[in-house]
């Protein structure tokens, strides 16, 4: 069983799907611009979820030094 935040859990995979979908998009895109608009929202969903593993490893990290065998 996973020690980390359940929202922070599903934050994660909601900023997944969003990436892919995102980039999914890009691809599909038949203007330039629009395809860009998809790459920069794959991007900022990739930081994000980038963002909330950080704040998994350290919640992990701070609920193992607290917890007791």
């Amino acid at each position: 069983m996973s020690e980390e935040d359940p929202t922070t859990q599903e934050l994660r995979l909601e900023q997944l799907q969003r990436e892919a979908t995102e980039r999914e998009r890009a691809e599909g895109s038949v203007e330039e611009d629009e395809a860009e608009q998809h790459e920069r929202r794959a991007e900022k969903a990739s930081y994000l979820r980038e963002k909330l593993e950080q704040r998994a490893r350290a919640e992990r990290e701070a609920g193992g030094s607290d917890q007791k065998g």
